[in-house]
């Protein structure tokens, strides 16, 4: 079996105003649709980023696939190698986007097409992806709720609001939390903090805790606390939380937080690939990572992480960008062989428009807070390529190139700027 030909197809949709530590995403994500078609007719899908950066080095290697086995891992890595090394260097991304960040250039590339040629050998095999990751310990994959507070709508109305609503007090957040678990039984709460005060984000927490008894809570700042003040939320707080995901910056920061208050830390910042890793076991910063196979290098280096983090007693999840099913999939293909995820997963799946998903058959059900793993060949997922026609000409017609919700805040807040941490 040979490749026989690779399509990237970048494609755009809708995002809510999400607010975070550095700003509000932009009104449209970006992302990027692989097929590879081998000569024996079967085709593999991967999902991965969309920004200018990423996007020229997988439509750079699409041709110099053709011929390659797709069973042949190691000799996709050294392609992949090789024309990142001959590309561009690229500019620094969005800072709460890791996978954007230049060094990432080769484990984002590499990660999008294993992905593709992982579903790719297990559709030759028919088998679920899962099997060729050395099988399921589990078929239900958990996810959790993951809460914003956000406007009514972007600025200039690009499009009508969505139908989520404001949510900048407690109120509020508990309404979303309320439709996002009714509608997918999540039974773990993550709210993305570092946007308001501090205070009023812990007031949130709390209403969380009254509205839903017995649910595990996590609150996310994005490093945008000081010590100082991490210190004294996780006062506020240590009885409330499953975990705390990066409060402050910096693995000495977290280190030091950790020291001083015992609280478990989550990461998807101070941890984001092997350096970083030995670097934070030395340290004792963090106790759960949070795993993102498209940064960290793709599935199969993600179950290396795990079998790291058992190793070192440290649990283990996912983390989450804005996405579509076939990420999805992928996350939940890896997240059933990993024996040792310890806290359910994260996820902006349930913020995308159910009208703007590119697999067949539409947005894919999460029930009981899960997504089931089947006995379906493959990721189990198709394309719809009525759909990802849509949502390619609906690039073509923005021109977001490269996320940036800094410069969407100065659209808002024209003296805004970057400061880490804010508060």
């Amino acid at each position: 079996m040979k490749i026989r030909h690779v399509t990237v197809t970048p494609i755009a949709f809708k995002d809510p105003p999400l607010l975070n530590a550095s700003g509000i995403h932009e009104p449209y994500a970006l992302r990027s649709i692989i097929e590879i078609e081998s000569d024996n007719g079967l085709v593999g899908l991967g999902e991965s980023y969309g920004d200018a950066p990423v996007l020229t080095v997988l439509q750079s290697l699409a041709s110099e696939l053709v011929g390659l086995d797709p069973f042949d891992l190691n000799g996709l890595r050294a392609r992949v190698t090789a024309a990142v090394g001959r590309a561009k260097p690229a500019s620094a991304g969005a800072e709460l986007a890791p996978g954007s960040h230049p060094g990432k250039q080769v484990a984002n590339a590499y990660s999008a097409f294993e992905v593709a040629l992982l579903d790719l050998q297990a559709r030759h095999l028919g088998a679920p992806l899962v099997d060729v990751l050395g099988g399921a310990v589990r078929t239900q994959v958990p996810f959790s709720a993951y809460l914003f507070l956000k406007y009514r709508e972007h600025i200039d109305s690009p499009y009508p609001p969505d139908d989520w609503g404001e949510a900048l007090t407690p109120e509020q957040i508990v309404r979303q939390a309320r439709r996002m678990i009714d509608q997918n039984g999540f039974e773990s709460i993550k709210l993305k903090a570092g946007a308001l005060e501090p205070d009023a984000e812990v007031a949130c927490i709390k209403a969380l805790k009254r509205a839903f008894p017995g649910r595990g809570l996590r609150i996310d700042p994005n490093g945008n606390w000081s010590l100082e003040t991490a210190l004294r939320v996780a006062a506020l707080l240590r009885d409330d939380l499953e975990y705390y995901e990066d409060p402050t910056p910096g693995l000495e920061g977290m280190a030091e937080l950790h020291r001083r208050t015992g609280l478990p830390l989550a990461t998807n910042m101070v941890v984001t690939d092997f350096s970083e890793f030995r670097r934070s076991v030395e340290l004792d910063s963090v106790q759960i990572v949070l795993a993102d196979h498209h940064y960290w290098g793709g599935l199969r280096d993600t179950q290396t992480l795990a079998r790291m983090c058992d190793t070192f007693g440290l649990g283990v999840s996912m983390h989450s960008n804005s996405h579509l099913g076939i990420s999805l999939m992928a996350m939940s293909h890896v997240a059933a062989a990993v024996p040792n995820l310890t806290y359910a997963c994260d996820t902006h799946y349930p913020w995308q428009e159910d009208d703007e998903e590119v697999i067949a058959g539409g947005k894919l059900p999460i029930r009981n807070g899960c997504v089931t793993i089947t006995k379906a060949p493959g990721l189990g997922v198709e394309i719809d390529h009525g759909q990802l026609r849509k949502l390619h000409e609906l690039f073509l017609s923005i021109d977001i190139r490269q996320r940036d919700d800094v410069r969407q805040m100065r659209r808002y807040k024209p003296e805004w700027k970057q400061v880490k941490p804010r508060y």
